[in-house]
């Protein structure tokens, strides 16, 4: 029995809107749901990416961890996304702003992987299996 049928991760964001248009734009997709307090995009049949405003997540916390905002900028997560053509997605990261952390490389784990990080400073990485 698989105990995890359907997979979300959800990102939480200083700013909603300015983070839906840039994972539009990175994903290529309008997104799924996109209401007041979540944007979500479909990135599989059974997984999505949620876009959760800090100020939004706190009410669910109730001060029970620092406050999101308290962790802007800093890496606290990492989206790694396997692609079928990881230069054309490495410069299409570039032109929508993607900040560069790490060229396309060869990586001891076996897989090719170039890093960037979103408005928020969340890490996303594009890889390929080497050959």
């Amino acid at each position: 029995m698989n105990n995890f049928p359907f997979i979300e991760f959800i990102l939480y964001v200083n700013d909603q809107e300015s983070s839906t248009d840039f994972y539009s734009k990175l994903f290529r997709q309008s997104p799924s749901l996109h209401v007041p307090g979540i944007t979500e995009f479909t990135l599989a049949e059974n997984c999505k990416l949620g876009l959760m405003p800090n100020k939004g997540i706190t009410k669910i916390l109730s001060n029970k961890t620092p406050h999101p905002d308290l962790g802007n900028g800093i890496p606290r997560c990492e989206l790694y996304l396997y692609v079928q053509d990881i230069e054309c997605e490495f410069e299409h990261a570039i032109s929508i702003g993607g900040k560069l952390i790490s060229s396309i490389k060869d990586r001891d784990w076996g897989d090719k992987v170039c890093y960037f990080s979103d408005l928020d400073g969340h890490i996303f990485a594009f890889a390929q299996i080497k050959n």
